[in-house]
């Protein structure tokens, strides 16, 4: 069955666990799964080195993704950039990718702005995470806003109360969530920005510790 033969809504994403992230991608530029296709420019994969150490997993693509067909690469990306140095992260060894992977917007004037994709959306797209998280076995993985978190770690998670803090998880040896680099951009002042830019590059750099600890221990 190639992409053009899948229904256009409904059902389970076609993401055969235990298949190479370039099958993976290519498989969900056909993704009917949810109504989100129909319009968006494209589908926005993950990328990044296929056994990558670190994942790090946001909510969905933004306009700038959407059109380039690349995630992070919009000015939360720059953002989160930034924050990977400053964590003393090497980007070379990260994946990194979104829970939704088409983009979700409603029109604003000529503009069209974010919309928070529903459970169903996320629920629709959740196969291909799973698959992704299985191609890379990574060591380490950060949720980066709450949506992604509660995706992958239930309804029930408060990302203000537990940012930073290691969840126990199948997903990797190394789990837990931060914010987004949006929620950076969104701060009411220069005072707040920065303070929530500190609670990323902190919860970061745990990570990368943690990370350390997990290769010295085998």
């Amino acid at each position: 069955m190639t992409a053009g033969d899948r229904e256009t809504t409904g059902g389970p994403a076609p993401a055969p666990v235990g298949a190479a992230i370039e099958e993976l991608r290519a498989l969900a530029a056909g993704c009917r799964a949810c109504p989100l296709w129909e319009r968006a420019t494209q589908t926005v994969f993950g990328e990044g080195p296929p056994q990558a150490p670190l994942v790090l997993v946001g909510e969905q693509p933004g306009d700038r993704e959407d059109i380039e067909g690349h995630p992070f690469v919009g000015p939360a990306g720059r953002v989160l950039d930034e924050a990977i140095a400053d964590a003393g992260l090497d980007s070379e060894d990260i994946y990194l990718t979104n829970v939704v992977k088409h983009v979700k917007s409603k029109a604003r004037g000529r503009r069209r702005i974010h919309d928070t994709p529903n459970e169903r959306e996320v629920t629709a797209c959740r196969p291909w995470m799973d698959a992704e998280i299985t191609a890379i076995r990574p060591t380490g993985l950060v949720c980066l806003g709450a949506i992604a978190a509660r995706a992958l770690f239930g309804r029930g998670y408060r990302l203000t109360e537990r940012h930073g803090e290691l969840v126990e998880s199948d997903l990797a040896p190394v789990v837990t969530a931060s914010f987004h680099p949006s929620a950076v951009l969104r701060g009411p002042d220069p005072a707040a920005k920065r303070a929530r830019y500190e609670d990323l590059v902190g919860d970061l750099a745990a990570v990368r510790r943690a990370i350390e600890e997990a290769r010295q221990r085998g």
